[in-house]
């Protein structure tokens, strides 16, 4: 049963900058840079027949111009968990609308609903338990001044994840054009 999700693939060049920021986080687990991407859609542990539903559905995409993603800080999710370290992506209606048809998309197939909010970013570090507020807080007044960093993407990727608790490695299954 693969764990697939959709996401937009982070270049190279740009991973290799987003590496100044990982170090330094007393229980962080550093993502590798050849991971990074954005989730659009997480689709789950999914039966084979329901993934091959899904890359059918992501090839009826809507056509669509190439979309620049900006990467504008870092931050923590969990607050007093916290559990993970990300680069936030800023809010973009063509992203939003990206991840809306993704949406839409995996309902088609039978997939639950998401309950989460969309919020994009670029995951850097999971956290363990030793990751705590006071240490997050202080990483992040002593990371390096945060530089703005811009790509563009033209297509969504279909990866699968092994069994694990997250953060890699995953593997691009299928990649979507947006034309």
């Amino acid at each position: 049963m693969p764990r697939l999700f959709t996401g937009l693939a982070v270049p190279p060049h740009v991973a290799d900058a987003l590496k100044a920021y990982q170090g330094g986080l007393p229980g962080a687990r550093w993502i590798e840079p050849r991971d990074f991407h954005v989730t659009l859609r997480f689709l789950g542990d999914v039966e084979a027949t329901v993934a091959d539903d899904v890359v059918e559905a992501l090839g009826e995409m809507r056509t669509r111009p190439p979309l620049t993603v900006r990467l504008t800080g870092l931050g923590i999710f969990g607050g007093d968990k916290p559990r993970a370290l990300y680069a936030s992506v800023a809010a973009d209606p063509a992203l939003t609308d990206l991840q809306a048809e993704q949406e839409r998309l995996a309902r088609r197939t039978g997939i639950d609903p998401e309950r989460r909010k969309f919020t994009p970013h670029v995951t850097l570090a999971r956290l363990r338990r030793d990751a705590t507020p006071e240490a997050t807080a202080m990483y992040l007044s002593q990371a390096p001044v945060f530089v703005p960093l811009t790509f563009t993407v033209d297509r969504v990727t279909l990866f699968s994840a092994r069994e694990s608790t997250g953060g890699g490695p995953y593997l691009a299954e299928a990649q979507f054009p947006f034309a």
